[in-house]
């Protein structure tokens, strides 16, 4: 592969499909922020509980409208 300098880097990027540039993406990010398998499956985990504590009617829902509507009533107070 020849060597871009960083402006030819972004043309060429910039004719790429969508579906490649955030393939791209994925991998930049991934060389930043390596995946740590431990802390995703504690997310994972606990996104299954609170999704069965939603479907067992453990947990009341609240509109998202109704809790913006209170922040901001906190807001100006």
């Amino acid at each position: 592969m020849l060597a871009l300098n960083q402006e030819e880097l972004f043309d060429e990027i910039d004719l790429l499909p969508i579906d490649l540039k955030t393939k791209i993406v994925d991998r930049i990010l991934a060389s930043i922020t390596p995946v740590n398998s431990s802390i995703d499956a504690l997310w994972i985990n606990e996104a299954h509980k609170r999704k069965y504590e939603i479907e067992s009617n453990q947990v009341s829902l609240i509109d998202g409208d109704e809790v913006f509507q209170k922040i901001s009533q906190r807001l100006q107070s």
